[in-house]
């Protein structure tokens, strides 16, 4: 019998002064079983960062040939692909001709490696975007999950705070590539 997701409910309110974007959002996330607390908070995280109209989770790690976060214009087509964890360099080149912009974040301590080994392959795409959550922000994030969170997310001057009501976590994303 295969294992099903577990329901996590996240009541996300954001307040990201740098794009002047304030808003509440209601999630429901699937974790699927092979899925860790630190990869979902990393999920939850960047959903925050780049809520906008539009903005949606995919089937993730259930449909291969979508990205975990995605915005779709009123076309239908994908403005931003947001994907988690380590990709390879033939996804990330598939995702860069579907998306007009392609965000990658990887947030284990293989990231570094992972990078070394496919950064030069990389270099010709101009709307990519590869960013590292390090392992202390991660595992800080993953303290914070639990099934039903009020979490608030603050953006200032570059700065990102996640906290709920009784821990504060300041989150540093390390840009490895930048898009340009």
């Amino acid at each position: 019998m295969a294992l099903k997701a577990t329901i996590y409910k996240v009541d996300l309110q954001i307040a990201d002064m740098d794009r002047n974007y304030y808003a509440e959002h209601a999630l429901t996330l699937a974790r699927h079983p092979s899925e860790t607390d630190e990869r979902m908070m990393a999920r939850v995280l960047m959903y925050a960062l780049h809520a906008q109209e539009g903005i949606a989770y995919t089937k993730g790690l259930f449909e291969a040939d979508e990205p975990e976060i995605w915005v779709k214009d009123l076309t239908g087509q994908i403005k931003l692909w947001i994907d988690i964890g380590q990709p390879d360099e033939t996804r990330l080149r598939k995702a860069c001709g579907r998306a007009e912009q392609v965000i990658s974040v990887c947030y284990s301590s293989s990231c570094d490696l992972w990078w070394k080994q496919i950064e030069n392959k990389l270099t010709r795409l101009r709307n990519l975007t590869v960013l590292q959550l390090p392992t202390a922000s991660s595992q800080a994030l993953a303290a914070l999950a639990e099934r039903t969170l009020r979490l608030q997310c603050m953006v200032q001057d570059g700065e990102v705070w996640l906290s709920t009501d009784n821990t504060r976590v300041p989150v540093v994303l390390k840009p490895l590539k930048v898009t340009g």
